[in-house]
């Protein structure tokens, strides 16, 4: 049997995405999502989830808005005016091989992170993990933040083909949604297809609504509304019974 944990991401990016996520898990199929507890928004969009069970983990974000830690304490990561470097930027700097952020910053960043995350919801992240970012010494502070806390550390980055959940394997699904004919229905498919049978599968999904905030600062927008339709469909779900794909959430791994 194939196991599958199918999970959101981006639960505070802003109002339209948290309306999004909380339909898929409302009427869909993800059992977890990931908070962005640095957002403004990310008490509004736990708030939508009150009473689902779903799972919370901490997606610990470090290229959009303000930080939570202190500015004077973590300059390596923040742009002149206060917030996050880009995401863009961290791709620049991958590419050249070079690792702009400071370690001891890293970990007094998501420290803070994790502190405002069992703040707004009054539970330890059911997962740990970082969005959408590549800094080998952002996953040294995650690494050393979870050891702290002994939190259940998902290592997953976005060119993972295999990483581990609390010292477990998983693979990691391949994503396409940043493709402009992106058909997440069959990027579905083609997971399930490619699905290892001895470790869970992790298909994360980015669904969401669109506002002028989401327009403003992200190239991920109407797909995001794709994956609501696709993880809200019933044939999606008669699809996945068929194939007799076990859905968990990380709670369940």
């Amino acid at each position: 049997m194939i196991r599958m944990i199918i999970r959101a991401d981006d639960v505070g990016y802003c109002e339209a995405v948290n309306y999004g996520i909380a339909k898929t898990v409302k009427e869909g199929l993800v059992r977890s999502v990931g908070i962005m507890p640095n957002m403004p928004s990310a008490a509004h969009g736990i708030g939508l989830l009150e009473g689902t069970g779903v799972c919370m983990g901490q997606h610990t974000n470090v290229c959009l808005g303000k930080p939570c830690a202190e500015p004077d304490r973590i300059p390596s990561l923040l742009k002149e005016d206060g917030t996050f470097k880009s995401s863009r930027t961290y791709r620049e700097a991958w590419a050249k091989g070079e690792d702009f952020v400071v370690l001891d910053e890293a970990v007094w960043e998501i420290e803070a992170q994790y502190r405002r995350f069992v703040e707004l919801t009054g539970l330890q992240p059911g997962y740990f993990e970082a969005h959408a970012v590549m800094s080998e010494n952002l996953y040294k502070g995650l690494a050393i933040v979870a050891e702290r806390h002994h939190l259940r550390y998902s290592d997953m980055t976005p060119v993972s083909n295999v990483g581990s959940f609390g010292g477990k394997p998983v693979a990691c699904c391949a994503m396409g949604s940043m493709k402009p004919d992106y058909d997440p229905f069959q990027c579905l498919k083609d997971a399930v297809a490619d699905a290892r049978k001895d470790i869970p599968n992790v298909f994360v999904c980015h669904p969401g609504y669109v506002d002028a905030y989401l327009l403003r600062s992200s190239s991920l927008t109407l797909n995001r509304t794709k994956e609501v339709e696709m993880l809200c469909a019933r044939e999606t779900r008669e699809w996945l019974a068929a194939w007799e794909v076990e859905l968990l959430s990380y709670d369940e791994y």
